[in-house]
């Protein structure tokens, strides 16, 4: 899946650098919530994070009457809580990530001054922040250094400079690993986490 979408964003990019391309520049910035999925569910309870995002955008206008492409390199920030039931403890996550989406974009409406648009597309996320968090000396829950997932959303763009968008955020694999000692067979279990997110953004072009 990796290998298809690497290809579409190589294809996309091509799009975008045609001489009849129409680019605009921008600042995006939202709040996000992310369910994390644990495979102990009945060990570990994971709230959901709450966090926001932040960084510079580029937007495409293909000559294809509707199409476009968009792209941007965002600061991430997000903070979440761990819970192990079984030993009444707890552990604050905090992710700090750059997310690199880059979307396929088709709207409906008045060109570029007002329009409703769909968005779909792979992103990237690298993190820039603690990798590692521990509970005590064998529980500890580890970030992966980089998640690769699908953004799916609706959008809106009003008086061709303001952009809204609503999307969510698929991960495609696990996103960190919960290595855990099991007193009972006196090994350690490792969990994997699955993180989707929801992401509400607003953006000025340009």
């Amino acid at each position: 899946m990796k290998k298809l979408f690497s290809a579409l964003l190589v294809v996309m990019c091509l799009m975008a650098t045609s001489v009849n391309a129409q680019t605009k520049f921008g600042i995006k910035a939202g709040i996000d919530a992310t369910s994390m999925s644990l495979n102990s569910e009945e060990v570990f309870k994971a709230s959901n994070r709450a966090g926001f995002f932040v960084g510079p955008m580029v937007k495409f206008t293909l000559p294809i009457i509707g199409l476009g492409v968009d792209a941007a390199a965002l600061y991430d920030n997000r903070t979440s809580k761990v819970a192990n039931e079984s030993a009444a403890s707890s552990e604050s996550i905090k992710q700090q990530s750059i997310l690199i989406p880059v979307n396929v974009r088709y709207g409906v409406g008045l060109g570029d001054a007002a329009n409703i648009f769909l968005f779909a597309g792979p992103q990237w996320a690298i993190n820039v922040g603690d990798s590692e968090f521990k509970w005590n000396s064998t529980d500890s829950y580890s970030l992966k250094k980089s998640t690769f997932s699908i953004n799916v959303g609706i959008g809106a763009t009003v008086l061709s400079h303001i952009q809204l968008t609503a999307n969510y955020n698929i991960a495609c694999g696990k996103s960190a690993n919960l290595d855990v000692w099991d007193a009972v067979s006196n090994a350690t279990k490792s969990y994997n986490s699955r993180n989707n997110t929801w992401q509400i953004g607003a953006a000025y072009l340009f």
